[in-house]
């Protein structure tokens, strides 16, 4: 059993709202790993991290990524920190892997530098921000295999272009039902390598 998608990202990248709607739009089931992990600890995420610390919630995320991937067999979604986990990402080299891409600007409008998000508490949650959007970009475009820049898209943009870039799912169908799909060797872009650089020039 393997996910037919995984979505990783930055906070404010929309992994949640399109991977239900990817997962809506394939027919198929939807799982996050942020709430399995909530589920299993009885506690927010933000209290694993102010009560045990970052270490020790990071090991969690990667037994509970490591039993979805196993386990879940429609659209996953990963934490925006779970790319850090050398052990993740050995795991996602043999799975489709949607990275959603966000601009620094866009990405704080987005999150609104919310306090629900421990990562970016502090007394400069902004740099905070531009700082993890720059430590993660290489590690998601490590495990790509297809990349979208959300920032002008809605959801709905979003779906619709991985609906039609992912790679063949068994049987030979691409994602959209077609006889043709993406050429899994690499990222596939929504934007252009120039294009995303100079996204990433603005920096999430």
């Amino acid at each position: 059993m393997s996910p037919v998608a995984v979505v990783v990202g930055p906070p404010g990248a929309g992994k949640t709202t399109v991977g239900e709607g990817l997962a809506a739009a394939l027919g198929l089931p939807f799982r996050d790993t942020d709430a399995d992990i909530v589920a299993g600890a009885g506690k927010p995420i933000t209290e694993i991290f102010t009560d045990d610390g970052e270490s020790a919630f990071r090991l969690i995320e990667e037994r509970a990524v490591a039993t979805a991937l196993a386990e879940h067999a429609g659209v996953l979604a990963l934490g925006g920190g779970s790319v850090l986990s050398p052990v993740t990402r050995a795991l996602l080299a043999e799975h489709t892997v949607v990275f959603l891409n966000v601009g620094f600007a866009e990405g704080v409008r987005r999150t609104g530098l919310s306090a629900a998000r421990p990562l970016l508490v502090g007394i400069n949650p902004r740099a905070r921000f531009r700082e993890l959007l720059d430590e993660r970009l290489p590690l998601y475009r490590e495990v790509a295999t297809v990349e979208v820049l959300t920032d002008a898209l809605t959801p709905d943009e979003v779906v619709a272009e991985l609906v039609a870039s992912l790679p063949a799912r068994p049987g030979g169908q691409a994602a959209d039902g077609t006889g043709s799909a993406a050429d899994p060797a690499g990222p596939t872009a929504g934007t252009t390598a120039d294009q995303t650089a100079d996204q990433t020039e603005e920096r999430r």
